[in-house]
């Protein structure tokens, strides 16, 4: 997997003086290794200058286990089987996933999210909505809030969040937050959250009537099976398909392509852009796709 650049990279990275000085053994070989498994495991492309950000997030992962390399985790991580291996593989995708994420992040969506939501409330069913990289909460809250904003609190509109970093949808579950979260307005904080006192002081959590309107849910975008229910309106995939390379991208937009009714809206990243999918997405506006 890696070039002729990429192994001199490595080797000037880890000089004899840096690798003595790490706890655990880890070569060439074990990053290529480590690449290749989180590639396959869920589509993610890890670039050659990612080296000591793997060791720094995989190394609890040798601790908590009792492993003394890189070699010996990933051979029992590829040999094992049970309940037991399958958690460990869990350990190992979280650890290598990023998080970054806030309220209403990348707020040029938001208006566009609102005419389409008055437009297909007005169709006399309940609108879908998905996002599939809920992180720790704040983008699929930000969507029902604008949800309860555009058609109202007692709305049938559904939104399906799911994410493939078990640990991170434990927070998003919980929807509590520090009360000096960003993106949230003072008029947004009063109506959609609840002020924590005493233990809790100094943080929020959303409401309950705003919490109903989501069901959170672990999902890989490389599984097999995609068994998502009813066709959805609106599906936000932001800034997770830059992870992946462009045989993946394909691979997943034409899975996305799928799973939206036909006019259905699919919102990316603001580096992200699939203009040569255009038999699958039409471009609807900024980082905004249209199915075909």
């Amino acid at each position: 997997m890696a070039s002729t650049d990429v192994s001199d990279d490595f080797r000037a990275d880890l000089s004899a003086a840096d690798a003595a000085s790490r706890e655990f053994s880890f070569d060439r070989r074990d990053f290529d290794r480590v690449r290749q498994l989180i590639h396959q495991r869920a589509g993610i492309s890890l670039q050659p200058h990612k080296h000591a950000m793997v060791y720094s997030r995989l190394a609890r992962r040798l601790r908590e286990t009792g492993h003394n390399s890189f070699s010996s985790y990933l051979q029992w991580l590829e040999s094992g089987s049970g309940d037991r291996a399958a958690q460990e593989w869990q350990e190992f995708v979280n650890c290598l996933t990023t998080n970054l994420t806030s309220f209403f992040r990348e707020e040029h969506h938001f208006p566009l999210l609102c005419e389409a939501l008055r437009q297909m409330g007005g169709q006399g069913r309940a609108v879908r909505l998905w996002c599939n990289a809920a992180s720790t909460g704040e983008e699929p809250y930000s969507l029902a809030m604008t949800v309860a904003e555009t058609l109202g609190a007692n709305t049938n509109a559904r939104i399906f969040a799911s994410d493939i970093d078990t640990q991170v949808l434990t927070t998003a579950q919980r929807g509590v937050y520090p009360a000096e979260a960003r993106g949230l307005s003072p008029e947004r904080l009063k109506r959609h959250f609840l002020r924590g006192t005493g233990a809790n002081a100094g943080h929020i959590r959303v409401r309950p009537e705003l919490a109903r309107l989501i069901e959170f849910r672990q999902f890989n975008l490389m599984s097999a099976q995609w068994s998502l229910g009813e066709p959805f309106d609106i599906v936000f995939c932001r800034n997770v398909m830059i992870y992946f390379d462009a045989p993946t991208q394909r691979r997943v937009l034409e899975r996305m392509h799928g799973v939206l009714r036909p006019g259905g809206l699919l919102f990316v990243g603001h580096s992200e852009n699939f203009t040569d999918s255009r038999d699958l997405f039409r471009l609807r506006g900024k980082t905004v796709y249209e199915r075909c």
